[in-house]
């Protein structure tokens, strides 16, 4: 019969009817808020932004507005144009500073962009650089989300990395470095769309929210996520508090709608105009309604039948391109069946084609977050589709930020 040792001291035995406790596992520590992959998307963004300043300093120096400039322009000179201005005035002389109806249509713009640089400016004296600073945070957030949202469709492969690249590249990629609203727009749009797929709908509804301050594109991803919480498959209630959650996170979405609402109402007050900024619109930049194949015949005409100056007929044919573009994407959506992102596009390109003539159509490419999703999904299956792109897009980005930021943007 064996001999048992003895118990050593302060140990109790365990008899052999009694039951085994396993022994107490750590918790995994908790998941950091930058991941790997997050850091590569941000480095990738430092290496864009230093490509943009490279070539803001090179276009003082190579592009003057004189051609016999013995100095060239101030540092931030190439950041300080067009729509800057309005979002300037607004943010330090607010929307109107001689009275309704005397100013420049800046009321146009809606006034996310303006309040947040005003807070900015608070601790940042100079106004260009504030603004710039709004720009370069935000286009970081924009860069990591959009990633993240890639990494849904292909997880575990380099398709957050690519969306991300395939953006902070693009033929109007300058825009997200200047001190315009595309770059928080995005900021806030895109981690709502994230946080939808994950069913957080207060947090997508109150970011969302955001993104109405900031331009009117915020209702049309408020009406995306609507179809994708209509879409969304989900189990049968089996309790009466399951159900209820369900109604409150669907009562969430109507917080995108009141921003709207609320400057709506603020214009209405100030000029008795609820819709004063679509008639700034009209009146600055024509965006008077028209049928959208008048809008299209009008900008062809503008495009290719020498009535403008060379630089002004080059953006329309940009932006008819990057019309016939975004229509191919919408057939894509609803062939695959993606009906939220249908809907947020379809509603874009609505508006966008329903004006005097196409304006600013190039530009809201940035917005279109399914096409650099699917670029990058493309790209990951089909790898001559990265190289393609690249070697397609680089000496546009460059020749557009060089028109930009020369000030020979639109003619």
């Amino acid at each position: 019969m064996p001999i048992s040792a003895p118990p050593s001291p302060g140990h109790t035995p365990v008899r052999a009817d009694s039951p085994v406790r396993p022994a107490p596992v750590a918790a995994p520590p908790p998941a950091p808020r930058l991941r790997p992959a997050d850091r590569e998307v941000l480095w990738l963004y430092l290496l864009t932004r230093v490509a943009v300043w490279t070539t803001a300093y090179c276009t003082r120096w190579l592009f003057p507005a004189s051609g016999d400039a013995r100095v060239p322009a101030p540092v931030l000179a190439p950041f300080e144009h067009w729509d800057w201005g309005h979002f300037l005035n607004i943010a330090r002389d607010g929307y109107f500073p001689e009275g309704p109806g005397e100013g420049d249509n800046r009321e146009a713009f809606f006034p996310g962009l303006p309040l947040v640089l005003r807070a900015v400016h608070v601790l940042i004296p100079h106004w260009t650089v504030a603004g710039l600073l709004v720009s370069l945070v935000a286009g970081a957030v924009a860069a990591v989300a959009l990633a993240r949202i890639a990494e849904l469709h292909l997880p575990g492969s380099r398709a957050g990395r690519r969306a991300a690249l395939f953006l902070l590249v693009s033929p109007c990629a300058v825009f997200l470095a200047a001190g315009y609203s595309e770059a928080l727009f995005l900021a806030l749009a895109l981690p709502a769309w994230l946080a939808a797929r994950r069913q957080r709908w207060l947090l997508a509804s109150v970011l969302a929210a955001g993104a109405t301050t900031v331009r009117i594109s915020g209702l049309f991803l408020a009406a995306a996520l609507v179809v994708l919480f209509l879409t969304t498959p989900t189990t049968p209630p089996t309790r009466r508090d399951e159900g209820t959650s369900r109604k409150r996170d669907a009562a969430w979405l109507v917080l995108p709608g009141l921003p709207a609402l609320l400057y709506f109402w603020y214009l209405y007050g100030r000029t008795g105009d609820p819709m004063a900024w679509k008639h700034a619109q009209e009146r600055g930049w024509y965006r008077h309604f028209r049928a959208p194949w008048e809008a299209w015949s009008q900008t062809w005409h503008e495009a290719f039948d020498r009535t403008q100056a060379t630089g002004y007929a080059a953006q329309f044919q940009a932006d008819l391109l990057a019309m016939v573009l975004g229509l191919l994407l919408l057939g894509v959506l609803l062939v695959r069946r993606r009906w939220p992102e249908a809907v947020y596009l379809a509603l874009t390109l609505w508006a966008l084609g329903t004006s005097y003539w196409y304006m600013s159509v190039a530009r809201s490419t940035l917005l279109w977050w399914p096409l650099w999703v699917g670029l990058a999904v493309w790209s990951v299956r089909r790898r001559w589709v990265a190289i393609a792109y690249l070697c397609l897009v680089a000496p546009l980005s460059t020749v557009l930020a060089i028109t930009f930021m020369s000030g020979r943007w639109a003619g």
